[in-house]
């Protein structure tokens, strides 16, 4: 983590604080995330201090926590960033704020050049020479911006491409986190995709069914059955729920599955923990309750973490199937298709009105073989052509 982004204040200027209660809230790849104080003080916030949505570096100075009764050291003392050399009119009994383990260089290049592989293969390509350049990664570490903003040849390519005037998009760390994310996945897995047209009629019924229960229950979606038909689709093909690990592949004993959540922010995915255990109430309860703090930005980093198993649904979009990207390091993930009511041929031979539903699995083939998915998506199928009777199954 090189930045994040600040969202608010917690407490407020003059406060009392002791040490582990949290200070401020900062968002940091895909999570907000209250920071806690690492010693006790009262805060001081400088009228120059980050507002809500302003990007802070690591290590930057955000404000003071000063002892009983101590002045604000210098009290038109700047924030300074870890960019720049710091402030040294702090009293020693002051602690800033996110002080930082290790700072990024800015100054001289290091005789010993260190750089990222993105960084690298850009300098291969764009003919950059690494030791010309000005590392601004943490530890004196070139990145691939850097390597960009010496290439001429990489302006001029971008100049020559864009004819037109163009609105720009700043990339944020989300949606930058995003990005990576997929990448890795592609780079590290083998991928296949399987899909199956099965039968969604007795699906559409139970919900109705649950939906006539009355407005005192949570009614489960049609995420939230599928989501429990998994988990136990799942006890029966553990493997689908492993994960590649070096020269072993991980089973794991809880089933936790994520759920992809489109957000206005980006695309996020939130765990319900122990699906096989739960009854379908209380998965939908699980859910709403991730679902709700995922769109509020209120989910917490470890809600992300310890799936085994992603669902992703795009019917509400009327997509019927897709390639869903697995969520490394995952094993596998389920794109649901919309549910469309079409004429299909019964078992005796009549044609009748149903409502038909496509599953997309993509699987990472060095973890199983495509029988082996297939198998996985034929007893999926059987579940959800017969939720009720397999949802009796704990």
């Amino acid at each position: 983590m090189e930045e994040g982004t600040f969202m608010d204040w917690l407490r407020r200027d003059g406060d009392a604080i002791k040490e582990g209660e949290p200070i401020f809230t900062l968002e940091s790849d895909k999570a907000a995330q209250e920071i806690e104080s690492t010693d006790s003080g009262v805060l001081h916030i400088s009228p120059d201090a980050p507002k809500p949505g302003d990007v802070v570096k690591v290590g930057q100075l955000l404000g003071y926590l000063l002892a009983e009764g101590e002045t604000m050291p210098l009290a038109a003392a700047p924030i300074v960033s870890a960019s720049r050399p710091r402030v040294e009119a702090a009293a020693p009994t002051s602690n800033p704020i996110a002080e930082p383990r290790a700072k990024p260089t800015m100054g001289p290049i290091a005789q010993e050049t260190t750089a990222s592989p993105r960084a690298r293969r850009a300098a291969r390509e764009y003919h950059v020479d690494l030791a010309a350049l000005r590392p601004t990664g943490m530890g004196g570490r070139i990145r691939e911006r850097d390597v960009l903003a010496a290439a001429p040849i990489f302006h001029d390519t971008m100049a020559s491409e864009t004819t037109e005037p163009m609105r720009e998009v700043p990339i944020t760390a989300l949606r930058r986190t995003i990005a990576e994310r997929m990448m890795t996945s592609l780079r590290n897995t083998a991928p296949v995709t399987l899909t199956c047209r099965c039968d969604a009629t007795n699906l559409v019924a139970l919900r109705q069914q649950l939906k006539a229960l009355g407005t005192e229950i949570i009614v489960p979606s049609y995420n939230d059955i599928v989501v429990k038909l998994v988990a136990n689709a799942l006890r029966s093909h553990p493997m689908l729920a492993g994960r590649w690990d070096g020269d072993r592949i991980l089973v794991p004993e809880a089933i936790h599955i994520g759920v992809a959540v489109d957000t206005d922010h980006g695309l996020l995915v939130p765990v319900i923990r122990d699906v096989s255990e739960l009854s379908l109430f209380e998965v939908a309860r699980q859910s709403r309750t991730l679902i709700e703090a995922t769109r509020t930005r209120l989910l917490k980093s470890d809600d992300m973490q310890g799936g085994c198993f992603t669902l992703s649904n795009l019917g509400s979009f009327g997509i019927e199937a897709f390639t869903p990207i697995i969520n490394y390091p995952e094993t596998a993930v389920l794109g649901l298709g919309a549910i469309i009511r079409e004429p299909a041929v019964l078992e005796d031979g009549q044609v009748g009105v149903r409502e038909q539903m496509t599953l997309s699995l993509t699987f990472d083939h060095r973890v199983v073989d495509g029988a082996s998915g297939a198998r996985f998506l034929q007893t999926l199928r059987q579940a959800v052509e017969n939720p009720a009777a397999w949802l009796l199954v704990k």
